[in-house]
């Protein structure tokens, strides 16, 4: 019987965050680690209605994975409206999205439901 081997985290060698404002080290409320390795960090990512991020930052780009949708806000470290969900085509669960880094960013649920997604980060080699 084959068994898909999982490497388990290598914390001496893994590439870790080096942006000040990473998701885990600002935002773990809305963030857990399900996973990480030198080449990936799956995120389990969670806001409810009215909840709203501090401000932070994803230093690598990543495959999203919807769980769950809700609309929602993304505002610049300045506060500026970078994307409002409500402007744009609603996703279902089970739908996967791509995105690149992103900046310092604050983001909030302002719909009535959990907005819950995973990310799979890819880490540089």
């Amino acid at each position: 019987m084959n068994k898909l081997a999982v490497p388990a985290p290598l914390p001496d060698d893994r590439e870790m965050a080096t942006h000040p404002l990473d998701a885990m080290t600002v935002a773990p409320d809305h963030h857990r680690v399900l996973f990480e390795n030198e080449r990936v960090r799956i995120l389990d990512t969670r806001l409810a209605p009215g909840d709203r991020t501090p401000v932070h930052a994803h230093e690598w780009p990543a495959a999203l994975y919807v769980l769950n949708w809700s609309d929602f806000i993304r505002r610049g470290a300045d506060g500026t409206v970078l994307v409002d969900s409500r402007d744009r085509p609603s996703h279902v669960p089970g739908e996967g999205l791509w995105i690149e880094p992103l900046p310092p960013h604050s983001v909030e649920n302002v719909g009535t439901a959990d907005l819950h997604i995973v990310a799979v980060e890819l880490k540089a080699p």
